[in-house]
This record gives structure tokens, C-alpha cells and sequence, in this order.
């Protein structure tokens, strides 16, 4: 693997810090502000929402930029969101700072899968974006864990400071490490937008929302459900994350080695289990040992769709995948944003911290069943081509993309 799929690591490292070391954070920072638990989840489902505007608008405003110098100027704007995020007087002023740090985050990983797949050979392509997602992962086992601790002992704000210091890192990184490649020749932004024409692109995009939106259902609300439910103390939820980031490094790794070989099957596999977990969640939350591992197996499923719906995409949107591949960054974090909604719809209903658990496992079958439907409809599409293509004259065929 090429040296620059380490500096797009870096820079996924800081980014996956900052999405996910709000979760551990929320009780501090609610009674810091003043605010409820389920006003506070408003930092997840607002920089979630932020990726979701962020990733199209950054990736069209970028159609003009090198990809080394937007991922660039990507970090730049990732680090001016978490500094204001640590210096906010307000919990208003802090949502205005995870947003702006979010603008970044749909782009990064947008044009980085791109230019990670355009580093290794095609039947490696999906184990270069996993690569680079590694850097998310293991911000999950080191970042977050360490950032939930320092966040519990010293302040909340003395965590957003050393994220956006990870930022300046990645940065650096990137200006070091990653090759000048230029856009490819005759593609614009016009060219980008007609990849959103192919049902199969859009089908692609809606797993995403789905799937992942089923665990963040789930651990948006970690730290209230674990010391609430399950007994932990507020200090175990750290070494909760750091389980979660383990199953989120594993899930990762293998979906993309298997991505390559059998993409829709290692769809089904770990959408299905994903959804089972989840529903399970709700029982073995009550007890410490159970609630631990099924943590870690919701952070193993559900990053094992990461790479094979990425590169699905990518495949989908070949000639002019940037757009698409930011734009289903988006839909992981539109699913995000609306299981954390959802999540904290059903816990201020007085339904308790155990049922976003339900919310994720229906999202996550609904994830299956579209999943299921995608490919049917592609074989169908496969079959009809191949009838068209068997039954007209050679010099009349129009060629079929699939």
C-alpha cells in the first residue's frame, strides 16, 4: 500500500476523533451548559446534518482544485471548527463549531476514497479505502478513549483544543505524503451530478443511511445507557469506546478484504447480524459482560459495510465519482443525524435508554431489504442487457452499463 494512504489515515484519524468523542462527553457537557442529555445529542445530529450539506457543497466548490490542495484546505476548516468548539461561551456557539468543523468531514473522506483507490490496482480498491478508513477506526481505540478521559478530568475543552492540534497534524501529513494528481481530463461538475441518474448509486446511498444510522441509534446514547442500565461507572465508559473502536478496526478490515472478492454478500452478512445485535442490545444492556461485547460486535458489523457500500459507489459512478463518493460520506452521517434524532425521540417519550437499540435494529433491516432489492434489480438489469445485446445487430448495439 502506498505511503500516501498513511497520510490519508492521519487526517481520518483527527476527523473520526472529533465525530465520535462527543458521545463519550455529552453528560459533561450538558451540565456544563445547563442543558438535558437529549438537547446536548443536538452536537451529533448538527454535525452530523453539517456533513450531510458539507460534503456536496465542499466537493462542487473544490471541481476547480487539485485533490491534495482540497484535502488541504479541508483540514484547514476542520481545525477553525474545533477551535471554536473548545473556546464556545455557549452551547449555541458550540454547535455553530462542530457544524463548521463538519463541512470538512464529507469531502475529506469524498475525494480521500477516491484518491486512495486511484493509488493501488482495481482488484485492491477496496482495501486502500479501508486503509484510510483505518485512521477513523483507530480513532475509535485511541483518539476517543483518550479524548473521553482528558474531556472527564480535566475538560471537555481541553479535548476540542488537542483535536484541532490533530488536525494541524493531518495537514501536515497531507502536504508531505500525498501526490499532486491532478482532476481527470473533460470531467465537470455537470458530469459528477449524472452519476445521481443510476438507481443503483441511489440504492447504494440509502444502505448507507440505514445501516450506519442502526448503530449510531445505539451509541449516540452509550454513556447515559451504560452507567443508567447496565451499572457501569461513569469512568468505564472510556474502555466501552475502546471496545467499540476494536470491533469498528475488525469490521473495518475485513469488509474491505472481502469487499473485493464478494460485495453484496458481505453486505447481507453483516447488515443481517448488525440487526440482530441491535435488537439483542436492548437485553444485554442490563448486564455488564453482555452489554461490553455486543458493543464491540455493533462496532464490527456495522463498519463492515463501510467499504463495500464506499466502493459500490465508486463502481456505480465510475468516470466521475468524487460527488458521489462525498455525497455517501453525507449519507452516512444523514443516517447519523436522524437515528440520533430518533434516539432521542424515544428516550424524551419516556421509553427509556435501552430503546434506540430498537430504532437501530429496524433501521439496519431495512438496510437488508434494500440491499436484497439492489441486487435483484441488478441482475435484472444484467439479463436484460444481455437479451438486448444477444438479439441486435452488431453494427446497431448500443453499449450497456451497468
Amino acid at each position: 500500500m502506498p505511503l500516501a494512504l498513511l497520510a490519508l489515515a492521519i487526517g481520518a484519524f483527527g476527523i473520526g476523533t472529533t465525530e465520535f468523542v462527543i458521545m463519550g462527553l455529552l453528560p459533561e457537557v450538558a451540565g456544563d451548559f445547563g442543558v438535558s442529555i437529549p438537547t446536548a445529542g443536538l452536537l451529533v445530529t448538527g454535525y452530523a446534518l453539517g456533513v450531510v450539506v458539507g460534503a456536496p457543497l465542499m466537493t462542487a466548490l473544490g471541481t476547480k482544485v487539485s485533490r491534495k490542495r482540497m484535502l488541504m484546505l479541508l483540514m484547514v476548516l476542520f481545525v477553525a471548527g474545533n477551535l471554536i468548539s473548545a473556546v464556545a461561551p455557549a452551547f449555541s456557539v458550540m454547535l455553530i463549531g462542530r457544524v463548521v468543523a463538519s463541512l470538512a468531514h464529507g469531502a475529506f473522506f469524498g475525494i480521500g476514497s477516491v484518491v486512495a483507490a486511484d493509488l493501488v490496482a482495481p482488484d485492491k480498491k477496496a482495501g486502500a479505502i479501508a486503509m484510510m478508513f483505518t485512521g477513523l477506526t483507530v480513532a475509535n481505540v485511541v483518539g476517543v478513549p483518550l479524548g473521553t478521559l482528558i474531556g472527564q478530568h480535566v475538560g471537555w475543552r481541553v479535548t476540542f483544543g488537542i483535536v484541532a492540534a490533530l488536525g494541524v497534524v493531518g495537514l501536515a501529513g497531507i502536504a508531505r505524503l500525498v501526490p499532486e494528481m491532478p482532476r481527470p481530463e473533460g470531467v465537470h461538475l455537470r458530469h459528477e451530478l449524472a452519476a445521481f441518474k443510476n438507481a443503483q448509486v441511489l440504492l447504494a446511498m440509502a444502505m448507507t443511511v440505514l445501516g450506519f444510522g442502526g448503530v449510531f441509534a445505539a451509541i449516540t446514547y452509550i454513556a447515559p445507557m451504560m452507567t443508567h442500565i447496565a451499572g457501569f461507572a461513569d469512568g468505564s465508559v472510556t474502555w466501552l469506546l475502546v471496545l467499540f473502536g476494536l470491533g469498528m478496526v475488525g469490521g473495518n478490515l475485513i469488509g474491505g478484504r472481502f469487499a473485493d472478492r464478494a460485495l453484496m454478500p458481505m453486505l447481507y452478512v453483516s447488515l443481517g447480524a448488525l440487526a440482530v445485535v441491535l435488537a439483542l442490545f436492548t437485553l444485554t444492556a442490563h448486564n455488564k459482560t453482555a452489554a461490553a461485547v455486543t458493543i464491540a460486535l455493533i462496532g464490527a458489523l456495522g463498519f463492515a459495510t463501510v467499504p463495500p457500500l464506499q466502493k459500490r459507489v465508486l463502481d456505480q459512478a465510475h468516470g466521475a465519482p468524487t460527488l458521489a463518493s462525498a455525497v455517501n460520506i453525507g449519507a452516512f452521517n444523514l443516517g447519523n443525524a436522524l437515528s440520533a434524532w430518533l434516539g432521542g425521540m424515544v428516550i424524551a417519550a419516556g421509553f427509556g435508554y435501552t430503546a434506540p437499540n430498537w430504532v437501530g435494529a429496524a433501521l439496519a433491516a431495512a438496510a437488508l431489504v434494500l440491499a436484497v432489492l439492489s441486487a435483484a434489480l441488478e441482475r435484472r438489469e444484467g439479463a436484460t442487457g444481455t437479451v438486448v445485446a444477444s438479439g441486435t445487430p452488431a453494427d446497431q448495439r448500443t453499449p450497456v452499463h451497468h
